[in-house]
Formats: C-alpha cells, structure tokens, sequence
C-alpha cells in the first residue's frame, strides 16, 4: 500500500508539473500583453479609424468592423458545408466517406499560407483584385476541417435509441436527421463552430494574399478590408511608436474578442443545447 501510495502522489505531482509547464507560458504571454497594451485602450481606439504615419492618436475602427466582416464571410461559407459533411462521415459508410475522410485530414494539415495562395488563386485573380470575399474564402478553407471533425464525434454521440424511437414514430430518414439527431448533438457541434471561429481570428498569413487591407473604412465585401491580424503585423514593423502603441492595442483587443465570443457561447451551449439522454 505505501508503494501504491507513492506512485499515486508521484504521479500526481507529475500532472501539476507539466500542467504548470503549460499554463505559465500563457500566463506570461498575456501578462506581456495587458501590460503593453491596456493603456492604449480608449473610446477614440474603437470609433476612430487610422491617421496618417507620425501624427498622434487614431482608432482601429475599419479593422474591428472588418475582422467581424471576415468571420461572418466565412463561417457562411464552412459552417453549413461543415455541419453536413460531418454528418455525411458520422451516418455512411463506402469509399467516398473514406475518401472525404482521408481529404479532410489533409486539409487540416494544411499551412495557412498555402491556404491563402489557393484562395489567391480562385478568387483575388478571377476577380481582379483582392476582396473581404477572398479573404473569407481562405478563412473558410481553415474552418471547414475543424467543423467536419467536431460535427462527426458529436453526431457519434448521438444514441442510437434516439434514431430508433422516431423512425418507430414514422419520421423518415431526414426528418430523424434534422428533427432528433442534430439537435441532440448541437452542444458539439457550436463547440466546433467556436474553436474554428477562434482559428482563424488571429490568422494574418492568408489575409495577405486576399483581403490585404485597407486603410479607410470599408463594409464592401468585393474590395479590399482591414483586419486586426493584418494591422497588428503592419504596425509592429513599422518605426512610427504611435502604431507600435495601436499595434498592442488592436492585440488586447482581438484576445478579448475571442475570450468574449468563447464565454457567450459555451454558456448558451451548457443552458440551451445539454445531453437529452
């Protein structure tokens, strides 16, 4: 018993060491943030789009507006073509499900910056220009994988009694689908839809091949649109301090967008959406 005793703690305090090996980095990582970046909040950062190198002041307004026209673009596009095809892989069986599986996980090796070459290509040269549309399409590529994965495991979740008590109450094969079995499983599924939002949302590599960015304010889907990812880079490299400030600034609040859009959901996912087995 004293042996089993001191594995047991051993082992424990094994768990707490490498959990600490993991928190503390991201302690710091944002400690390093707030420090640098709280003092740049103001209403003039969110209301006020940028001014011009080496004058005092400004806002990040167009990037805000145009980082939530980006996720909008995109999980229009990966969120409906998601949700069904991982319940394409969770319901069938042959080589086709086999083959969309197998595609699937490449694409989710994919890097991003590959991502934005290929949205580059079928979109920014078609079109003739870069647009928050092409962006959306490269974002939409990285949260396509995430959703199908997420989608297939909750659907597996679903009981089989649940499929079988309505088919025994008459509903057909699709009624079963969109009636019993997504419901039941919708807690997973908008848990994928809030990991992938949270992906791409700070993804700069396929921005610049697509949306590129834009100084002024713009809510055109089909020009180029700022972005907080792309206006961090630019003003991090830039030698003007008044950016390096806006820089951090824009940081801060693109880490709070996320922890923000990750506590509403998961809240409205634990309240709405829980286990009816």
């Amino acid at each position: 018993m004293g042996f089993r005793t001191f594995k047991d703690r051993f082992f424990s305090a094994l768990v707490l060491i490498f959990t600490a090996c993991s928190v503390v980095p991201l302690f710091l990582i944002l400690f390093q943030l707030f420090k640098n970046g709280i003092g740049a909040l103001s209403l003039e950062l969110f209301t006020s789009l940028p001014k011009p190198p080496g004058e005092e002041g400004g806002g990040i307004l167009n990037a805000i507006l145009g980082t939530f026209m980006l996720i909008f673009i995109a999980s229009a596009i990966a969120v409906p073509a998601g949700v069904l095809a991982g319940v394409f892989l969770a319901e069938f069986e042959g080589k086709f499900r086999n083959l969309l599986s197998v595609m699937v996980n490449a694409l989710q090796g994919v890097p991003s910056i590959v991502l934005g070459i290929v949205a580059y290509t079928w979109v920014v040269v078609p079109a003739g220009g870069f647009s928050a549309f092409a962006g959306g399409v490269a974002l939409a590529l990285m949260m396509f994988p995430i959703i199908v994965k997420t989608t297939e495991e909750a659907v597996k979740l679903v009981p089989l009694s649940l499929k079988e008590a309505s088919y025994a109450l008459g509903a057909n094969y699709t009624k079963t689908i969109l009636k019993v079995v997504l419901p039941a499983s919708m807690g997973g599924i908008i848990s994928g839809i809030v990991l992938a939002v949270s992906r791409i949302a700070g993804e700069t590599a396929p921005l610049l091949f697509t949306a590129f960015g834009n100084p002024f304010l713009n809510l055109n889907p089909g020009k180029p649109v700022e972005a907080l990812p792309l206006l961090i880079f630019k003003y991090a490299l830039s030698p003007y301090e008044t950016w390096h400030t806006l820089a951090w600034g824009a940081s801060v609040v693109l880490i709070g967008m996320v922890l923000i859009l990750n506590i509403i959901l998961n809240v409205a996912v634990r309240r709405k959406w829980k286990p009816r087995w």
